[in-house]
C-alpha cells in the first residue's frame, strides 16, 4: 500500500543523524568522553575474550557463554559509535539510505542476539546451582553450540523483519533523524504515513524478543533463589549468589532501557529522551559487562594476573 503511496513523492536518499549537539565546543568535548568509553569497552571486552581463549581453566561452558556475550558486546557498539565520532567533528551529518538499513539491521541483529544469550546464561547459573552434580553432562558442548547458534539466528531473522518494515516504509519528506545513529522508532517516525500497523508488528517482536526473556530469566532465578535458600551454610549461600550477581547486574541495566525504547507506541515518542536512553543498552553496557564480570569474578583475576606474569590472587 505505501509503494503505491509513494509514486508520485519524492523518496529521500540519505538521512542526517542530528546527534546531541550543535555546538561545535560540546561536540568536541562529547568526541573525547565517547572515544574513552568505546575503546574501554573495546578492549575490556577483547581482553575478556583473549583470556577465556588462552586460559584453558576458562573453556567451561559458563564462559564460553561470557565470550560470546564479549564479542556481541564489542560488535554492536562498533556499528554505531565510529560514525558518531566522526559525525561529532565532521561538518556532514548525513548516512546514505542503504548505509542506515544496514546499520538498523546489524544492530538489531547483535543486540536481540544478546537478549536470548542472556536467557541462556541464565539457564546455565540454573543448572549450576540446581543441578551441580549433572552440570557437565546437562551442558554438554554439543548444546552449547547449538544454544548460541540458535541465539544468532534467532536475532538476525528478527531484525531482518524489524528493519524490512521500517525501512519499506514510505520516506518522502524530513530526513532529518533526531538520534545519533539509525535506531528504527527514530527513523519510523519520518515516514509520511500512518505506521499503525508497523508498530504492532514491532510491537510483537519485540515481546518475542525482550518479554518472552525476561520472563524465562525471571522463571530462572525463581528456582535459583530456592534452591540458594535450601543452603544451610551462610558462606555457601553467598558464594552461590555471587555467581548470579554479575549476571544480574548487566541485565537489569540491558533490558531496562531497551523495554522502554521499543514496548513503548511512536505517540509517546521523544527524540532527546530516547538518545539518552539508548546510551545505556548501546554504550554504556558494552563498557559495564567487562567491569562486572571482571571484579567480581575470580577466575577472570587468576587468569588476568597469570597472563601478566603473577601465579597467586588475592582472595
Amino acid at each position: 500500500m505505501w509503494m503505491i503511496l509513494g509514486q508520485n513523492q519524492s523518496w529521500v536518499s540519505e538521512f542526517i543523524l542530528l546527534g546531541f549537539s550543535s555546538d561545535p565546543t560540546t561536540n568536541s568535548i562529547l568526541f573525547i568522553v565517547f572515544l574513552l568509553v568505546y575503546l574501554c569497552s573495546v578492549m575490556g571486552n577483547g581482553l575478556i575474550i583473549m583470556l577465556i581463549c588462552l586460559d584453558t581453566q576458562l573453556h567451561t561452558p559458563m564462559y564460553f557463554f561470557l565470550c560470546i556475550l564479549a564479542l556481541l558486546d564489542m560488535g554492536y557498539v562498533t556499528t554505531t559509535m565510529p560514525q558518531m565520532l566522526v559525525h561529532l567533528l565532521a561538518h556532514s551529518q548525513t548516512i546514505s539510505f542503504a548505509g542506515c538499513w544496514l546499520q538498523m539491521f546489524v544492530f538489531g541483529a547483535l543486540a536481540t542476539t544478546e537478549c536470548i544469550l542472556f536467557v541462556v546464561m541464565a539457564y546455565d547459573r540454573y543448572v549450576a546451582i540446581c543441578h551441580p552434580l549433572h552440570y557437565t553432562v546437562i551442558l554438554n558442548w554439543g548444546l552449547c553450540i547449538w544454544l548460541v547458534s540458535g541465539s544468532w539466528i534467532c536475532g538476525f531473522l528478527s531484525s531482518l523483519l524489524h528493519t524490512f518494515f521500517t525501512m519499506s516504509l514510505p520516506y518522502c519528506g524530513p530526513n532529518q533523524v533526531n538520534h545519533y545513529f539509525c535506531e528504527g522508532p527514530s527513523v519510523r517516525s519520518l515516514a509520511c504515513m500512518d505506521t499503525h500497523i508497523i508498530e504492532m508488528v514491532d510491537l510483537v517482536l519485540s515481546v518475542f524478543v525482550v518479554l518472552t526473556p525476561v520472563s524465562l530469566i525471571v522463571t530462572s532465578y525463581v528456582h535459583i533463589a530456592k534452591a540458594i535458600l535450601k543452603i544451610k551454610s551462610t558462606q555457601g549461600r553467598c558464594k552461590a549468589f555471587s555467581t548470579c550477581a554479575s549476571h544480574l547486574t548487566v541485565v537489569t541495566f540491558f533490558y531496562g532501557p531497551a523495554t522502554y525504547i521499543y514496548m513503548r507506541p511512536n505517540s509517546s515518542y521523544s527524540p532527546e529522551q530516547d538518545k539518552q536512553i539508548s546510551l545505556f543498552y548501546n554504550v554504556f553496557t558494552a563498557l559495564l559487562n567487562p567491569v562486572v564480570y571482571s571484579l567480581r569474578n575470580k577466575d577472570i583475576k587468576r587468569a588476568f594476573l597469570k597472563m601478566t606474569g603473577h601465579s597467586k590472587v588475592d582472595s
